[in-house]
């Protein structure tokens, strides 16, 4: 484990936010620098989030305990913090982005980082804060120095696809041997991911990575935290004042571009006894990890489908509140709790767990584990890293991730079909 700040430990830091009048701010992404890829940091969905950038600290663990030591130095951390806060909205005062690998076993590990600068917006209420040793003394930023120092969008690079650690066809014979598993074995589900490599002729500029996404996905998470960018249509946690709430997707259709059409596939999802069956194993495996930490639990009796540009998913969101015994969990904490669903993993998890290590071939390394923000109250969102990929730190090439939840009924050609949908979002990004 590592951090930024000089010993000792933990370090004495002051935050400070201020209001701003929300037309100051402008878009977002606008505001950050042109820098390395790992410098950007993100939370956006609708226009409204958190955007921060520099380092004030940086905390890294690793293992089966990295989300337990993560929260337990935030915890230190926040706890010496000198916190002032005119704003006192969710994302104002002292935050931390985050992103964990979905394996302990993964060198990629977590990280927690806190950025000097931070700038967010809900509702009409907007805010710049400020993250600083205790013994600097420095003004906040001005929001409009900030526009308009901004530096030109870096040129679009061309790309070059490769195979990852599996061409398609190979992959595909993965799935069929994982579905010959799943007829045979204790498991009910299983997701099996793929990764596809970008290479780029010039570094990519993650600012406009991040604005395509945000503009063609507008409903999912846009992010960014340590190099790992994507815009992720499920939500593992949202922590505010003792409330939960979560967002699951399982089962999966593509979009065809043609509104009658799309309309009548989304009928047959809703009716497709294949993806209601992953769909109920997603709410199930949620609900179940909610249960010893929840006073109560809600969730629909039946999935919505949610309508993105390039598929569909049904989708359920379920709310809980913590119980007394529970109520000083962090947003982290319960993440790690949830962590991995039946959404990523399978049915049962352990199963499904082994044979992902068995069959897949790869590290997901960051791919599929949570990712977001916490402040120093243990409050935050925390959602799954999908439709992502990871950026070399000279940004010249990318690491694209899908995966597809393969059950019994599975067929390995309508799976690679369903994974080139999902990449799709990261392609068309790299285009724009």
């Amino acid at each position: 484990m590592t951090d930024a700040a000089a010993e000792p430990w933990p370090p004495t830091l002051l935050a400070r936010t201020i209001s701003v009048p929300e037309e100051a701010l402008g878009s977002l992404f606008d505001l950050l620098p042109a820098a390395s890829p790992a410098c950007a940091l993100a939370w956006v969905r609708r226009g409204e989030g958190i955007i921060g950038w520099g380092e004030a600290l940086r905390i890294e663990t690793s293992g089966e305990q990295r989300f337990a030591e993560a929260d337990q130095r935030w915890r230190d951390v926040a706890q010496h913090m000198v916190v002032r806060d005119e704003v006192r909205r969710p994302g104002t005062g002292p935050v931390a982005f985050g992103s964990f690998a979905f394996s302990p076993e993964s060198e990629a590990g977590g990280t927690l980082v806190v950025p000097r600068v931070v700038a967010g917006r809900r509702g009409t209420a907007a805010w710049l804060t400020t993250i600083t040793s205790a013994s600097e003394l420095q003004p906040p930023p001005n929001p409009t120095a900030l526009r308009t120092a901004r530096e030109e969008a870096l040129a679009r690079p061309d790309v070059t696809y490769t195979d990852g650690a599996l061409p398609a066809p190979q992959w595909g014979d993965a799935v069929a041997d994982v579905v010959r598993l799943i007829k045979s074995r204790d498991v009910a589900k299983v997701v099996m991911a793929r990764d596809v490599i970008a290479q780029l002729d010039s570094p990519v500029d993650v600012r406009r990575l991040l604005g395509a996404l945000a503009e063609d996905y507008p409903t999912c998470w846009t992010f960014a935290v340590d190099s790992l960018v994507g815009a992720t249509p499920e939500l593992l946690v949202r922590r505010e004042r003792g409330l939960l709430s979560s967002r699951v997707l399982a089962g999966t259709i593509q979009r065809t571009g043609n509104d009658e059409a799309d309309l009548a596939r989304a009928a047959s999802l809703a009716r497709s006894s294949k993806d209601l069956e992953e769909h109920e194993f997603a709410v199930d495996s949620l609900t179940r990890s909610l249960e010893p930490y929840a006073a109560s639990t809600s969730a629909p009796e039946a999935p919505f489908v949610l309508h993105l540009p390039n598929v569909m998913h049904l989708a359920t969101d379920v709310t809980a509140v913590l119980d007394d015994a529970h109520a000083d969990m962090s947003s982290l904490q319960v993440a790690a709790a949830l962590h991995p669903t039946a959404a990523v993993c399978g049915t049962p998890t352990d199963v499904a767990a082994r044979i992902i290590a068995e069959h897949e071939h790869m590290d997901r390394a960051r791919y599929a584990g949570p990712v977001g923000w916490i402040g120093a109250d243990g409050d935050g969102e925390w959602g799954i890293a999908l439709r992502s990929a990871e950026v070399a730190q000279d940004g010249r090439s990318l690491r694209l991730f899908a995966g597809c939840g393969i059950v019994a009924a599975s067929d390995p050609a309508a799976e690679i079909a369903e994974s080139e949908a999902k990449l799709e979002p990261m392609r068309t990004a790299l285009a724009h």
